[in-house]
């Protein structure tokens, strides 16, 4: 699946909403991700696929579109589309909730 000329390499998911961890951008040389209400979203035009925030992340809230998992399709899109409106994040502030603990 691609969104429109370049493909979506990572996706901000599901586990993202309601937490916001932001320790994904602190690794990341990038300023692709944006910030809304409730959770990040990737650029797919500033991302450069180099997985750094894959592992950053500590709710497994980032994946790679070609191992995205079937019910989660969706925010391939939805990436694509919010980050037309929501401001770029470009430091480290606090979760909205420690998800962390919900496991």
């Amino acid at each position: 699946m691609s969104v429109g000329t370049k493909n979506m390499v990572r996706v901000v998911t599901e586990s993202c909403f309601g937490c916001k961890y932001i320790d994904c951008i602190v690794a990341y040389s990038v300023e692709c991700f944006h910030e809304g209400d409730q959770m990040l979203f990737i650029d797919p035009e500033d991302c450069i696929c180099c997985d750094a925030c894959v592992s950053e992340c500590p709710v497994e809230a980032i994946y790679a579109e070609d191992t995205m998992p079937e019910p989660w399709q969706e925010y391939i899109a939805l990436n694509a589309e919010m980050v037309k409106t929501c401001p770029p994040i470009l430091e480290q502030q606090p979760p909205l909730h420690d998800c962390r603990d919900d496991e």
